[in-house]
């Protein structure tokens, strides 16, 4: 499912968060749901580098999610976050936790089929991920209407089939027409999925290619 990806072999580390904005000075109408600051992940709980329930993300992919929002919000929608730049040290929590073969008391809600002994090995799980540099988002659309969360057919971050972009099986027209809504106004907009996550969406023109930053996610680092 490439959760993780590894673009590229020679990376440059950062701590510093010049050029990234919090998405919500960017996008005041968003719906934010940070699940890594929460206990309601993966890993079950709070993970490294999480401080604050914010977003932040690259002042260019904050300006093309805005972009993707408006156009949303014409047609009666809004975007939710799940999660957008993540800290180096968050996946390095995640890596530690994965080779913790014992730890599964998220199974039965995120990998119910998946060993955890093969998370690695099917591409689950990785040493790093394109969300820390910068501008890679996870999201989902929020009806206006209905005051609720569009129906996918599968959770953020469940691990299976069922969650690949094109996935069909067993999904109703409703949930294959909310996953084309959603695909087709972020690729509109800039940005590029993945086949492997029906949310994970990168800004192709992404300002910082080849580095992967480690600074909190926190208000008070883009102040």
């Amino acid at each position: 499912m490439d959760i993780f990806s590894q673009e590229n072999s020679q990376p440059e580390e950062s701590d510093g968060s010049e050029g990234f904005v919090l998405v919500t000075d960017v996008i005041p109408e968003v719906i934010l749901e940070i699940r890594y600051f929460s206990t309601y992940n993966f890993v079950g709980e709070r993970i490294d580098g999480y401080e604050q329930p914010c977003a932040l993300l690259t002042k260019e992919a904050a300006q093309a999610l805005k972009a993707v929002n408006d156009d949303l919000m014409e047609q009666g929608y809004r975007l939710k976050i799940f999660d957008a730049y993540r800290p180096k040290m968050a996946v390095e929590h995640f890596v530690r936790w994965a080779e913790d073969l014992n730890a599964e008391e998220m199974k039965p809600y995120f990998y119910p089929d998946v060993e955890k002994s093969r998370l690695f090995q099917d591409g689950y799980i990785s040493s790093k991920s394109d969300h820390s540099r910068g501008s890679t988002v996870d999201l989902t659309l929020f009806d206006d209407k209905t005051g609720k969360e569009v129906d996918m057919g599968s959770p953020f971050d469940y691990f299976g089939a069922i969650s690949h972009s094109k996935h069909t099986s067993g999904l109703t027209e409703e949930q294959i027409a909310n996953r084309k809504l959603l695909r087709d106004v972020m690729v509109k907009h800039g940005f590029r999925p993945i086949s492997t996550e029906w949310w994970h969406f990168r800004l192709i023109e992404e300002p910082y290619p080849d580095t992967y930053f480690n600074f909190p996610v926190s208000a008070d680092s883009v102040k």
